[in-house]
């Protein structure tokens, strides 16, 4: 049994832990600046410190203090130590399952991922957040910067840049599983809106694998602009709150956690409406709430991400009582959930 000193010990380490999480994050944007795990993955072999060091971007005065931030990321499972010989004092580096996901080539990459989250305009709406429970602004984005996050991206080129290529990182590997594992999605179908597609990483892998699918990319005008089409991918500027065009099947990735349940029954209606045939559906790739005890680590992403789109939208991520409630309103009448493609899920919906 523990002593009274011993709880309050574990107690202070618990909360020194989550004050300084943001050290995790902001040194792994560090060693990604620096490329360090593009350059381990080039030597081919497990890396000694010294030439790490001596491959890097860095001023000869800073040398010394590489180990030290190697330290913390091999803590935290970017990195693996590897002692070649019992009595070889230099460490050498390998890189773990997390850190290939950071590499620059990698086809499921999350460098840039991490670039938008740690970005100052993604940062600063968090030193809002206290103040917005006392204001009428909708999100504490605004508060930050009197403005929405889409008439941000709008007005801001480079972190409308730096956004689309996070989601595009995102979506090509989603999209590689979700053909890979669920080909039956798109059998039968001819025709296929891919709404707030973006950049249409989505719609291409989807129509290369199935070539007699022709696939729209909806998303807003300053999105597509100037973004060339193929012989069965074409782009549309539009507003989903105004007008979706038809297609045997829509498809919404990641799009309704942004917004709240009224303005994802508008989406669901305009998607229903543009539903051109009897058998045709809807395709909902997004997250669905779990609360698995024996899997705390996904727990805990979930409710990160809950409390990102609290912060930057209106929306939130939803159970599946939550999702039935939104697609009952929207007037249909039967929905099917499939799990765990990683951290999201689909769920095909009919009229």
């Amino acid at each position: 049994m523990e002593s009274h000193g011993e709880e309050l010990l574990r107690a202070q380490t618990h909360v020194w832990n989550h004050i300084f999480k943001f050290i995790s994050s902001m040194s792994l944007r560090c060693a990604i600046d620096l490329g360090i795990p593009d350059v381990i993955h080039s030597y081919g072999q497990p890396m000694p410190l010294s030439e790490l060091i001596a491959s890097l971007p860095i001023h000869h005065a800073k040398t010394c203090f590489i180990y030290r931030l190697m330290r913390i990321l091999t803590h935290s499972g970017f990195f693996s130590e590897h002692n070649v010989t019992e009595n070889e004092l230099e460490v050498r580096y390998v890189l773990t399952d997390a850190s290939k996901l950071l590499l620059k080539d990698h086809h499921s990459g999350m460098s840039s991922l991490l670039q938008l989250i740690v970005d100052p305009v993604y940062i600063n709406p968090w030193f809002q957040f206290s103040n917005w429970f006392t204001n009428e602004d909708p999100t504490p984005f605004h508060t930050q910067n009197g403005m929405t996050f889409w008439d941000l991206a709008t007005c801001e080129p480079k972190f409308n840049k730096l956004f689309n290529e996070a989601m595009a990182s995102h979506t090509e590997w989603v999209s590689s599983v979700v053909v890979e594992k669920c080909k039956g999605l798109f059998k039968g179908l001819e025709s296929l809106v891919d709404v707030g597609g973006g950049t249409g990483t989505m719609a291409k892998v989807i129509a290369k694998s199935f070539p007699q699918l022709k696939c729209t990319v909806l998303d807003l005008p300053h999105v597509v602009a100037n973004l060339q089409g193929t012989e069965n991918v074409k782009y549309v500027g539009g507003d989903m709150f105004e007008a979706i065009p038809s297609a045997d099947c829509i498809m919404l990735k990641w799009v309704l956690h942004n917004w709240n349940d009224e303005e994802c029954v508008t989406i669901l209606k305009k998607c229903k409406e543009a539903i051109n045939r009897g058998d045709g559906k809807v395709i909902i790739i997004d997250l669905v709430m779990e609360n698995k005890k024996e899997d705390d680590k996904l727990t805990q992403t979930q409710l990160f991400f809950d409390m990102q789109m609290l912060v930057f939208f209106t929306g939130k991520e939803r159970n599946e009582k939550e999702w039935a409630n939104l697609i009952h309103s929207a007037g249909f009448s039967n929905y099917k959930i499939t799990p765990s493609v990683g951290l999201v899920s689909i769920i095909e919906v009919c009229p």
